[in-house]
């Protein structure tokens, strides 16, 4: 019974995977133009850019089911460059950035993501819902104006139709999904009654042929090192940022566990083969991640399926696809922000600490104002010096007279932020010739401490007195000694 239940198992996975894959690959469509003509870059390095990435990171990634693209992450760290040297200078920034991204993950430096506290989670998932969200408006205008009348009365029509069918289909109808079927009725209503809405052919052209890897144009000298690695190192750092969390997001959701370091590798071969074939950089994409997670896409086929068909969209299949209305799709990242957005953090406000608040709202915030990688930076920090106020805090000094001599006891761990709370609890002026300060339950942690304990000394030592340590532990003695101080301490 096990030999027969099993591949009818993997069809079913695999038919979800392929279907998924199919959805997702109509949203990065869009997307991929749109990051294109932001940049001023020719609309077919968005669609190459996110049909080689997409396809490679699927085949050889560490994190099945993720989405990868021409993301507009990467795009707006871009733009200066373009636009002051031109599109060559842009593809061996890719390039290069690529080689970053590989010894990222050669270097096993994924593990730094574990430094990103859960607040900082909570508020790039939000933040990012909240781009996906705001980003979709500029689909509602024509010439950097708002469409107006029965165009924009369509389009708005068509949209809330496309979300009644995602919202409504699953309830009654679960084997193919929702997306996929709102897009195709879209797309069938909007060609059968011609109705006056935009299309994916109104945004450009997405005839093409295959492409063909070649070196960038620009001589690769010395200057031409200077002014791309300075892009190049930015766009990796933002793009491994945004991939490893959406990595850990998609672990979350998926429930399972992923190679990380692998995924920066197959990420970084990837731009590097979308440079060479005159493709955009790019990274994770979390909307179309979304997308195909909440499909049904598990595997690596969906997204071999989604850089596949985009691929077949450019090649032979762009006449097809052309009719679809970007309504349609709009409504489907609509639902996706809708989706993506963490509203149980909504119900922490009161639960968690007021700290942990602050850092959602700010990294939330700051990622819909500038950007991810300032976010997170922002939201690290914040959490750090929050956690070393805490910590600090918990430093104790107690006083305490042994046979006429007075003993302090320390518990807690100095490092920068208590050696200021430590200095102030000693009283070297009338405390007794020998002072001892049992240091059992006290951990020295970093440079600062040592320097706290020095200056210490010197103060007993200017009034004529000794100060003792003693109960040091195994990690306070080597910090010691590392740094020579304390010689005659125990």
């Amino acid at each position: 019974m096990a030999l027969i239940a099993s591949p009818s198992f993997n069809l079913a996975a695999c038919r979800r995977d392929v279907l998924a894959g199919l959805t997702a690959s109509f949203a990065l469509v869009p997307e991929s133009i749109a990051f294109a003509l932001v940049a001023q870059l020719n609309p077919m390095m968005g669609l190459y850019g996110a049909a080689i990435i997409c396809f490679v990171t699927a085949l050889l990634g560490g994190r099945p089911g993720m989405i990868s693209g021409a993301a507009g992450s990467m795009v707006m760290v871009i733009i200066a460059l373009v636009a002051q040297h031109g599109t060559a200078y842009f593809l061996w920034t890719v390039l290069l950035s690529g080689i970053v991204m590989m010894l990222f993950g050669l270097l096993r430096l994924s593990v730094l993501v574990r430094m990103i506290p859960h607040p900082v989670m909570l508020g790039f998932v939000n933040g990012l819902a909240i781009v996906i969200a705001l980003s979709q408006l500029g689909h509602f205008k024509v010439d950097g104006h708002f469409l107006t009348g029965m165009p924009l009365g369509v389009m708005v029509a068509l949209a809330a139709m496309t979300m009644a069918i995602v919202y409504l289909v699953p309830r009654v109808f679960s084997a193919i999904p929702p997306a996929l079927i709102a897009i195709g009725v879209m797309g069938l209503a909007a060609w059968g009654l011609h109705l006056p809405t935009r299309t994916l052919g109104d945004m450009a052209n997405m005839a093409g042929g295959w492409p063909t890897p070649a070196w960038p144009m620009a001589p690769l000298t010395l200057d031409t090192l200077k002014i791309i690695t300075p892009y190049a190192l930015l766009m990796a750092m933002v793009g491994l940022l945004e991939t490893l969390l959406t990595f850990n997001l998609t672990c979350d959701i998926t429930r399972t566990a992923g190679q990380p370091n692998r995924e920066c590798v197959a990420l970084g071969a990837a731009n590097v083969l979308s440079g060479l074939c005159g493709g955009m950089g790019g990274c994770a994409m979390i909307g179309q991640t979304m997308i195909n997670l909440g499909s049904g896409g598990r595997g690596r086929l969906s997204g071999i399926v989604c850089g596949g068909m985009v691929m077949l969209y450019i090649l032979c299949l762009s006449p097809l696809i052309a009719h679809i209305p970007l309504a349609a799709l709009v409504g489907v990242m609509f639902v996706v922000a809708q989706q993506t957005f963490a509203w149980n953090s909504l119900r922490t406000v009161g639960r968690v600490p007021r700290s942990d608040i602050a850092i959602i709202v700010v990294v939330t915030v700051v990622t819909v104002v500038t950007d991810l990688a300032i976010a997170v930076m922002c939201g690290v920090v914040i959490a750090a010096l929050v956690f070393a106020w805490k910590h600090a805090a918990q430093l104790q000094i107690r006083r305490d007279t042994q046979d006429g001599n007075i003993c302090y006891y320390g518990r807690g761990t100095l490092f920068f932020a208590s050696t200021t709370r430590f200095d102030a609890a000693f009283d070297p002026r009338h405390d007794s010739e020998r002072t001892t300060l049992d240091c059992r339950h006290l951990l020295l942690a970093d440079h600062s401490a040592i320097a706290a304990l020095e200056a210490l000394r010197r103060r007993y030592a200017q009034e004529g007195k000794q100060l003792v340590l003693t109960g040091l532990g195994a990690h306070s003695q080597r910090l010691l000694a590392r740094a020579h101080a304390l010689s005659d301490s125990h």
